[in-house]
């Protein structure tokens, strides 16, 4: 299986949420103890977590495969 067709996967989309939970958590913990560009790390946590709501795989495409995964249920 290749990892486009991983990430694509069920699996694929829950390691995604959880990459982009804890990017956006490691943000707001930084922001609590320091300032500066905490914001940034949240941002691109952002990222993974609404390609994982979206059903989206960002890679897919620099592979030649469809941006959405499949359907769920498929």
């Amino acid at each position: 299986m290749s990892f486009v067709h991983f990430m694509e996967s069920g699996m694929g989309r829950v390691i995604r949420l959880v990459a982009g939970v804890v990017l956006v958590g490691a943000g707001v913990g930084l922001a609590v103890q320091s300032g500066g560009a905490w914001w940034v790390l949240a941002a691109v946590g952002l990222v993974p977590l609404t390609a994982s709501l979206s059903n989206a795989c960002l890679l897919a495409p620099l592979f030649h495969q469809p941006l959405r995964g499949a359907p769920h249920g498929a």
